[in-house]
């Protein structure tokens, strides 16, 4: 037995398929040509995380214009102004507005998984954005002809049919992002939007089986853009409860960039219940320097005294680049700390004699 590690998700794109997202953006590529280079990027981000030994593999999210807007390309019924992200460096993230129902998804996460897949028999993890994400869209005001509960019933649908094709084609897990959980009690203090959103993703989760929820994952994190995070201030203790009620068998959870690790480790070992894993994050994406092994070795060896080593994982504390357009972290160095996770995750298991 060695202790399990896990990528989140997203990586820095290659730098040509940076320019070419900008050129397409402009109109001066074309599709085709676009899915060239996010199919290649693919094929290179699976062949590099194989290369340094990760038996779980993610596609680093090449060809997702973000980890949560996927579903929305190609969508004509949204207008610009929707809701506002604050993050803690001053610059903000926009998220489009509905104008008009029935919402439906555009583009399902197992094209991705499908395509990923086709360059490697190693497992496959795919990340999908939860349903709290994306209930975002609906404006405050109702719309004519599509009332919000429309909606939600809508949304509710399209994130099981989402999670299903992915667990269908394959995916060793597949891992919700929750990464606004946080955010909502930045947002509203008093927990209610939080509540809300932890009841639209189990009214989601509860249509899985046992056995396919073993197989389904969360990750939460204060948000990890341009190296600037939106809720880092949010104390963990009011989001962790609310967390582990999430019907899934396991928990991401950014730990890496916490001012007081062990405090979050203590809450977290008082929500356990058997049949869960915890994913610890061990790497900070938006710090600048690579983690040595030694370092992330003594953060798991940490973890490994509040979690049971038979419930204990490793990852890395968000996603790098979620963002297509985020260039803040090179693709060189994302992948140095997914290889300083795995050796001190290695180094650690062998100083707890497994």
């Amino acid at each position: 037995m060695t202790i399990p590690t896990e990528s989140i998700g997203s990586l820095p794109r290659p730098r040509a398929l940076q320019t070419a997202l900008a050129e397409h953006a402009e109109g001066r590529l074309g599709d085709a040509e676009l899915a060239t280079l996010q199919q290649q990027a693919t094929a290179d981000t699976l062949n590099r995380l194989e290369k340094l030994g990760c038996s779980v593999l993610v596609d680093g999210e090449q060809a997702k214009p973000s980890f949560v807007t996927y579903p929305l390309a190609g969508l004509t019924t949204l207008a610009p102004d929707g809701a506002v992200i604050p993050f803690a460096d001053g610059h903000t993230r926009q998220l489009p507005r509905l104008t008009a129902g029935p919402f439906r998804y555009q583009v399902r996460a197992e094209s991705y998984l499908r395509e990923a897949r086709r360059h490697t028999d190693l497992p496959v993890k795919q990340a999908v954005i939860a349903p709290s994400a994306l209930s975002l869209l609906y404006p405050a005001e109702s719309l004519a002809d599509y009332s919000r509960e429309e909606f939600l019933r809508d949304l509710a649908d399209e994130a099981e049919a989402d999670i299903r094709g992915c667990l269908e084609a394959g995916a060793h897990r597949v891992q919700l992002d929750f990464t606004e959980g946080r955010l909502a009690l930045k947002l509203d203090p008093s927990g209610g939007v939080l509540q809300d959103f932890i009841a639209l993703n189990n009214l989601v989760l509860d249509r899985f089986g046992e056995d396919e929820r073993a197989r389904l994952g969360v990750h939460t994190c204060p948000g990890a853009d341009h190296d600037s995070t939106h809720s880092l201030d949010v104390d963990y203790a009011g989001l962790l409860p609310a967390l582990f009620r999430l019907n899934v068998g396991n928990y991401y959870i950014q730990l890496a960039g916490e001012p007081d690790p062990e405090r979050v480790l203590a809450i977290i070992a008082g929500q356990l219940r058997p049949g869960i894993r915890v994913f610890v994050g061990v790497t900070d994406p938006s710090a600048a320097a690579v983690e040595s092994p030694e370092e992330v070795r003594d953060r798991v060896l940490l973890a490994a005294r509040h979690i049971p080593l038979d419930q204990l994982g490793t990852t890395d504390d968000c996603g790098f680049s979620p963002f297509a357009d985020d260039t803040s972290t090179s693709r060189d160095l994302a992948f140095a700390k997914i290889e300083a996770r795995l050796r001190g995750t290695a180094l650690a298991s062998q100083a707890l004699g497994l």
